[in-house]
């Protein structure tokens, strides 16, 4: 009998992160049967060797080079076996059985494609984790740092989701790709991910995709996990990050937008750079002399 559930974890370079997850699903989840794979992205930290010493249902795949993102994670989806596909980040946290309440609310709602649900910070404040699609105007002023001095605007308040009430369950463009469960009706209508994305976007471009098809992208507060990873959405990137989230959000535009809105994103992918630059120089100075 196939399980209720396939849970899939991409890893590069995480050990002791995943060491943690892994500990916590097998610990914290009781109300369905699972299935986990672990797909390591050539990360030589010794997460292979850690989890078929540790943990040994877990299914591995191991890469010997880095496929990113939504190719690693593919691979599990060829093969998973579960009703439902949950997607976890390696620095994620389980701290109550979060996959058997987001299985029973994929049960009980037929057009659901994706679910996410609250999201922890490690302190156990709230995480944003629900975004409106991203539009040129917000990703624009985003790409020119200009968020941080005009936050204000209309279009990044609704890129934001700033009003969002994460105390109820609600229809919602995207959540994030920390905790993704994509349903069995999602994965045969939809498929996989797009493999064009090696980082960044992939989970927005998933969620573009169900909405398309006119399945649901749901939010629910009735579960949450911890997210060890960023505080915030409005983060500094290295030019060498800022380069690669370029390059991921200038393909989302092209293949949802059209040519105009590529055209328009790609010419100011110098500046970003450039400004990526100077923020992260002007941010380490602070620390350095804080």
């Amino acid at each position: 009998m196939n399980p209720d559930l396939t849970i899939v974890i991409v890893n590069y370079k995480t050990k002791e992160l995943v060491r943690r997850l892994l500990a916590s699903i097998f610990a914290r989840v009781k109300g369905v049967t699972f299935e986990v794979y672990l797909v390591d992205n050539a990360s030589a930290d010794g997460a292979v060797e850690m989890a078929a010493r540790e943990f040994l249902q877990v299914k591995v795949i191991a890469n010997e080079q880095n496929f990113g993102f939504a190719q690693a994670n593919n691979q599990a989806l060829r093969l998973a076996a579960g009703r439902h596909i949950l997607l976890l980040n390696p620095d994620t946290e389980l701290i109550e059985d979060t996959p058997t309440a987001l299985v029973r609310f994929a049960d009980s709602h037929q057009n659901a494609g994706v679910v996410g649900c609250k999201i922890l910070n490690s302190d156990r404040s709230r995480q944003k984790s629900v975004l409106a699609f991203p539009t040129v105007c917000s990703q624009a002023f985003i790409m020119l740092k200009l968020h941080h001095l005009l936050p204000w605007l209309p279009c990044l308040r609704r890129y934001f989701q700033n009003d969002f009430d994460y105390s109820k369950t609600a229809q919602v463009d995207q959540v994030m790709g920390s905790v993704f469960l994509i349903t069995r009706a999602a994965l045969e209508r939809v498929g996989l991910f797009d493999e064009r994305f090696f980082l960044w976007f992939e989970e927005v471009d998933y969620c573009k995709m169900v909405k398309n098809a006119g399945l649901e992208v749901c939010y629910t507060p009735e579960t949450s996990a911890v997210h060890h990873g960023g505080q915030s959405f409005a983060q500094v990137f290295a030019p060498r990050r800022q380069r690669q989230f370029n390059d991921s959000l200038t393909k989302y535009f092209r293949k949802h937008h059209g040519v105009g809105a590529w055209l328009l994103l790609k010419a100011l992918q110098p500046f970003s750079i450039i400004l990526a630059l100077i923020v992260g120089l002007l941010g380490l100075k602070r620390k350095k002399y804080a």
